[in-house]
Formats: C-alpha cells, sequence, structure tokens
C-alpha cells in the first residue's frame, strides 16, 4: 500500500462534496471536498506500490488544462488503469460543474 501526494495551483473552492466510483477491482473512489482557495491537493491511496510517477503524469494531464476550482481530492485506488482515473475524475468534475450551473440558475 503506498501514500502519494500531489498539488495543483487552482481557483476558488468547489461548491460542494462529491463522491463517485467505488473501491473494488480494478477500479478506485474519488471523494473531491472543498478545498483552500488557490490550491487542490490530491492524496492518492494506492494498492499499487512503485506508480508515483504514472500518477504524476496521469494526474498532470489532467490538471494541465488550467486551474479548477479548490479542492481537497481523495483518491481510494484498487488497481485502477489510467483509463479508470481518468474517468473517475472527469464524473467527479462533471458533477461539481452540474451543481454548480444548478446553483447559478437558481440565483436571480
Amino acid at each position: 500500500m503506498e501514500q502519494l501526494q500531489f498539488e495543483y495551483p487552482a481557483g476558488a473552492p468547489a461548491g460542494r462534496r462529491v463522491l463517485v466510483g467505488v473501491v473494488g477491482s480494478g477500479d478506485l473512489e474519488v471523494l473531491v471536498e472543498p478545498g483552500s482557495a488557490g490550491t487542490t491537493v490530491i492524496d492518492v491511496t494506492t494498492s499499487v506500490d512503485g506508480y508515483g510517477k504514472v500518477w504524476d503524469a496521469q494526474l498532470a494531464r489532467v490538471f494541465k488544462a488550467g486551474p479548477r476550482a479548490a479542492m481537497r481530492i481523495r483518491i481510494h485506488d484498487f488497481g485502477a488503469t489510467p483509463g479508470v482515473v481518468g474517468m473517475r475524475l472527469a464524473e467527479a468534475f462533471e458533477a461539481l460543474d452540474a451543481s454548480a450551473d444548478d446553483n447559478s440558475k437558481e440565483q436571480p
């Protein structure tokens, strides 16, 4: 079991908490919570030791497009492939974006 941590620049804190995925064979769970303004912190707990560079490359690809909302992301991995990682993060970001859109529609 390996614990990894990554940080990326971010904007204002995310608006809510989101949970996607499950911890199980070949899958992973992603928990997103609002973070401190200016920084996204990602904690990865993985069952595969020695994959820090793979995680770094995958997450850098996800966050290279520019800052997102400030988040605290916890990823619990059970041997997921990079494709599953990308899919779960996209799913979490989509849920956050949808909640932001819903909130903006409620505002006059």
